[in-house]
C-alpha cells in the first residue's frame, strides 16, 4: 500500500511540475526555397565567384568531349546492346521468371 501512494504521488507532482511549467517554443529555421529560381539564387549568391579563365577551358574540353563520342557513334551502340538485352531477356514478376 505504501508503494502505490508512492507512486501516486510522483505521478501527481510530476503532472503538476507539467502544467504549472512555461511552454518554451524553439525557434525554426527559415523555411528552405523551393522553387528553383530561388535554390539557384541562394547558390549563386554564397557560392565563390570563379573567374572566366579557369572556366571556360573546362567547358569548352566538355563539349569536345560530347562531340567526339556522339560523332563516334559509341553512346547509340550501347543503347543498342542494352536494347537487345533487355529484348533476350525473359519476363519478370517481381525479379521472378514469369515461365512459359
Amino acid at each position: 500500500m505504501k508503494y502505490a501512494k508512492s507512486v501516486a504521488l510522483v505521478a501527481g507532482s510530476v503532472a503538476a511540475l507539467g502544467a504549472a511549467a512555461p511552454a518554451f517554443a524553439v525557434t525554426a529555421p527559415t523555411a528552405p526555397r523551393i522553387s528553383l529560381t530561388g535554390g539557384v539564387n541562394e547558390l549563386t549568391s554564397t557560392a565563390p565567384q570563379i573567374p572566366d579563365r579557369l572556366v571556360n577551358p573546362l567547358v569548352d574540353a566538355v563539349g569536345e568531349t560530347a562531340e567526339a563520342v556522339h560523332e563516334d557513334g559509341t553512346v547509340s551502340r550501347s543503347a543498342d546492346v542494352v536494347t537487345g538485352a533487355a529484348d533476350s531477356a525473359a519476363p519478370l514478376l517481381g525479379g521472378l521468371p514469369l515461365g512459359g
